[in-house]
């Protein structure tokens, strides 16, 4: 008999559910290293990310009676915790990348092809160069998966505003690893 991959580990959402602590820790374990990784791409300060994630868990074991299996509880906990981290950049004041400082318009998809002979670190190290507004649109999109209607909600802007800002930060990415 095949599991629907949305009720992963929900023995262990319905006990924590009830409220076993033992349940808690079993999918706080589970689950801490890949929301940690979540939390220091997005805020990339150690203490940062390990308070998000705390705060995350602490949010969702509270709020388990809201879980409706409508997602994998993985992918439900991601979104708190990417949340907390857009919300916790938002009180830092750190903006996206100023629209008027930019053009308006989107040019045609261009052709990267040397971009993927380039490894991987390059890469990881061009995206910790970019702008913090650029950087959280290429997490969103690139890495977590979100689309950009998802992007628009998360971050408070217009569908738009997510696809243009995503361009501009491919284009920079894209000289940053040039010059890496």
């Amino acid at each position: 008999m095949e599991t629907e991959i949305r009720f992963t580990h929900k023995s262990l959402v319905e006990s924590s559910k009830s409220g076993d602590r033992n349940s808690q820790y079993q999918l706080y374990e589970l689950y801490v290293d890949a929301m940690y990784n979540i939390g220091m791409r997005f805020l990339g300060i150690k203490e940062d990310a390990e308070d998000i994630v705390q705060d995350s868990f602490v949010d969702a074991f509270k709020n388990l009676h809201n879980f409706k299996y409508e997602s994998t509880f993985g992918s439900w906990l991601k979104r708190i915790v990417i949340n907390k981290s857009i919300n916790h950049l938002k009180v830092k004041r750190l903006p996206l990348a100023a629209m008027e400082d930019h053009e308006y318009h989107l040019t045609e998809e261009q052709s990267y092809e040397q971009v993927d002979a380039i490894d991987i670190e390059k890469v990881k190290r061009g995206i910790e160069k970019l702008p913090l507004g650029y950087k959280n649109i290429i997490n969103l999109y690139l890495l977590e998966g979100y689309d950009h209607m998802e992007i628009g909600e998360v971050m408070g802007i217009s569908v738009s505003t997510s696809k243009s800002q995503y361009h501009r930060a491919k284009k920079k990415l894209v000289e940053i690893i040039k010059t890496l």
